[in-house]
Formats: structure tokens, C-alpha cells, sequence
């Protein structure tokens, strides 16, 4: 417990410290949190260049908008959410992202998808990876934001300017194509 409270304190620390324009303590941060960001930013944008350019700019705008952190949540989640609205503003300034709903078509139901659930082969997380990789941009962005960044459906609703009910409808439609993805490559 005195550990965790200790590493709280060093963060703090250096959020103050960058707060003052400290370069080194921003590089601490930078090398604290990079990683993760660039991570949340790939599996949005899913373009390793993209997504490190994103990565780059979030730490920018993070460090000139630090006086906005109100320390009310973690420093990390605070950041990634700039990296999340900045993955998300890329893909809507490309003009890549299209409507969930255009890209939805019908999922027929199949025994092949109720086998595949019984024999728990969606838990293979490479064969995940791969697929979430594949899915259409719009669909990729709700499977992320919720399986992988651990945001509910509240909290995409507000990222996305959605509707939560909205959220909840593109969210099951995805993991259906997610399904359907996995079930093709089997074949």
C-alpha cells in the first residue's frame, strides 16, 4: 500500500513538475505513459505511422493543457482520453470513418457462430487482435473504446456524441461482425 501511495506522489510530482515546463519531467512522463497511448491511438486509427503521429501531438496538447488536469482521475486516463478524441478527430478529418449504419449488414444467424461461442474460440486473443484489425473503422472505434480501453457504454456515448442507446445497438452489431470475421477466416 506504502508503495502505491509513493507512486502516486512521484506522478503527481512530475505532472507538477511539467505543469512548470520541466523537459525532463516531461520526458519521464513521456516514457511513463507512451506505450499505452500509442496503443489506444493503433487500435483506433489502426496505422502505426498515424497513430504515433497522434501519440506525438497528444503529448504536445497534453503538456499545454496541463492546467485543465484537475487531478480528479488518473493522469493516464486523463491523457488518453486526449489521445482517444485525437484518433477519433483524425478519422473524421481523413473523412474515413462512415456511419455505423451504412456499414451494418444483416448477420444471418448460423450454428457456425452458436459452435464457435460453446467451444469458447473467441477467447483465442491473437486470433481477437487479428480480427478487430479487420473490422470497418466505425466498428473498430466502439469494440476498442469498450474491450480494450475499458470505457462503458456511458462514456462512448459522450466521446462519440452518440446517444447511449446508440451505443449499445453500433456496440452488439460490432461484436456480431467481430464474430462473423472470426468465423470466415475458420472457413
Amino acid at each position: 500500500m506504502k508503495l502505491e501511495t509513493a507512486e502516486k506522489i512521484k506522478h503527481a510530482d512530475l505532472v507538477e513538475a511539467c505543469r512548470l515546463n520541466d523537459r525532463k519531467a516531461q520526458e519521464k512522463i513521456y516514457n511513463l505513459y507512451s506505450h499505452a497511448m500509442f496503443n489506444a491511438s493503433l487500435r483506433i486509427v489502426n496505422n502505426t505511422a498515424e497513430a504515433e503521429d497522434i501519440m506525438q501531438e497528444s503529448f504536445i496538447e497534453g503538456f499545454e493543457k496541463l492546467g485543465t488536469f484537475r487531478a480528479e482521475g488518473s493522469f493516464g486516463g486523463w491523457l488518453k482520453r486526449i489521445v482517444i478524441n485525437n484518433s477519433i478527430n483524425y478519422l473524421r478529418k481523413k473523412k474515413q470513418a462512415t456511419s455505423i449504419d451504412e456499414e451494418f449488414k444483416e448477420i444471418p444467424d448460423n450454428t457456425e457462430e452458436e459452435k464457435l461461442y460453446s467451444e469458447n474460440l473467441f477467447c483465442r486473443l491473437v486470433e481477437v487482435k487479428n480480427a478487430i484489425k479487420r473490422l470497418p473503422e466505425s466498428f473498430r472505434i466502439i469494440i476498442s473504446l469498450h474491450l480494450l480501453e475499458g470505457y462503458d457504454h456511458e462514456e462512448i456515448s459522450e466521446i462519440l456524441n452518440i446517444s447511449y442507446g446508440n451505443v449499445r445497438t453500433k456496440y452488439s452489431r460490432a461484436k456480431q461482425k467481430l464474430l462473423q470475421i472470426i468465423i470466415k477466416t475458420r472457413e
